[in-house]
């Protein structure tokens, strides 16, 4: 009688991220995108490494070169952006006023000192990225959504255009040379400009005498 040896399925391992190999990328990001604010996208890499609490082999690990880690920042800022351009998006759809919504992202899009990282963009000629053109056609598809709801409220002038505001929030975060702003004068500024893309008042205007 011939026995026939059963097989035995042997469970495959399947390599997985290590939990602080995962802290240690995002520490990596996160240090980095704070030089690039302050430096500029030749922000030293043994400088961004100190900062992330991690040695340089820890950082050529995870990016090859600078290159890969300005993608990196680039596509944690736009991802992030995005997503909170949809989550006001969300709230307006929800019954919210679209201008209020609009001011909230303004005002956290100039604390997260986004013009800033129009140089990395330049520099690092990441613009024909797939993984950032599609998280930037999410953000501009929600604020285009913010906007269109703001103007049908006839809250938002019908002149302002999505380049208009980005263009602004960019230049707030990126001050002149010599010039020194506090953050507080940064959100005044803002605040004078989007109090500027509103539809003026239409009531009985005063009338003057010459």
């Amino acid at each position: 009688m011939t026995t026939v040896a059963s097989e035995v399925a042997v469970p495959v391992r399947v390599p997985r991220t290590r939990a602080d190999a995962v802290r240690n990328r995002e520490r990596i990001v996160a240090a980095a995108r704070d030089m690039f604010v302050e430096f500029g996208p030749d922000a030293p890499l043994d400088e961004i490494a100190r900062r992330a609490g991690i040695g340089n082999a820890t950082l050529y690990r995870h990016f090859a070169d600078r290159r890969a880690l300005v993608h990196a920042v680039l596509l944690s800022v736009v991802t992030r952006t995005a997503d909170r351009a949809e989550q006001e998006a969300a709230v307006v759809a929800a019954g919210g006023d679209p201008c209020t919504a609009l001011g909230r992202f303004a005002h956290a899009a100039v604390d997260d000192n986004v013009g800033a990282m129009c140089g990395l963009l330049v520099n690092g000629d990441d613009s024909r990225s797939a993984e950032i053109a599609e998280q930037t056609d999410r953000l501009e598809s929600a604020l285009e959504e913010l906007m269109d709801r703001a103007r049908r409220d006839g809250r938002l002038r019908s002149d302002v255009t999505l380049n208009d505001l980005l263009v602004a929030i960019s230049r707030l975060t990126r001050p002149l040379p010599g010039i020194d702003c506090t953050g507080s004068d940064l959100h005044r500024h803002l605040q004078l400009f989007l109090d500027g893309l509103r539809t003026p008042y239409q009531g009985d205007a005063t009338k003057r005498t010459p």
